[in-house]
């Protein structure tokens, strides 16, 4: 549908270019060939049909882009799939751990944890340069 929608509005902007060209702001354009002449179309009518045109096809550009909006096709987005994804399984994965005791049994001590850092050593002193004096 929105490919449809696309080649009714490339349709419309081409025709739409075409009939603007067509005339001439002054009276010249189309209607001027037929001022000499005494045509089924006149001068006036010929005017006005073109006038008549443009409207139309500028209201129908307006209307086919209004309508595009509702049509286009939603965006997929792998990205954010994948990442819903893997966001339930870690969720179904917390919620089928076994849930482990951290408490210790009554009666039992337990072993002091781990530093989680290894011990500072102290820092080596080192040597600065004297500051250079200019004679």
């Amino acid at each position: 549908m929105y490919i449809l929608v696309s080649v009714l509005i490339l349709i419309a902007c081409v025709l739409l270019i075409l009939v603007v060209l067509v005339q001439n702001s002054k009276g010249g354009g189309l209607a001027s060939n037929f001022a000499g002449s005494n045509q089924f179309m006149g001068v006036r009518k010929t005017a006005d049909f073109l006038e008549k045109a443009t409207w139309t096809l500028a209201i129908v550009l307006l209307v086919l882009s209004l309508v595009s909006v509702f049509v286009i096709p939603p965006a997929s987005n792998r990205v954010s799939t994948s990442d819903t994804e893997l966001r339930e399984k870690i969720d179904e994965s917390k919620s089928t751990a076994p849930v482990k005791d951290y408490q210790a049994a009554p009666g039992k001590t337990t072993p002091a944890p781990a530093p989680a850092t290894s011990p500072q050593t102290p820092a080596k002193a080192v040597p600065v340069a004297p500051p250079i004096q200019k004679k």
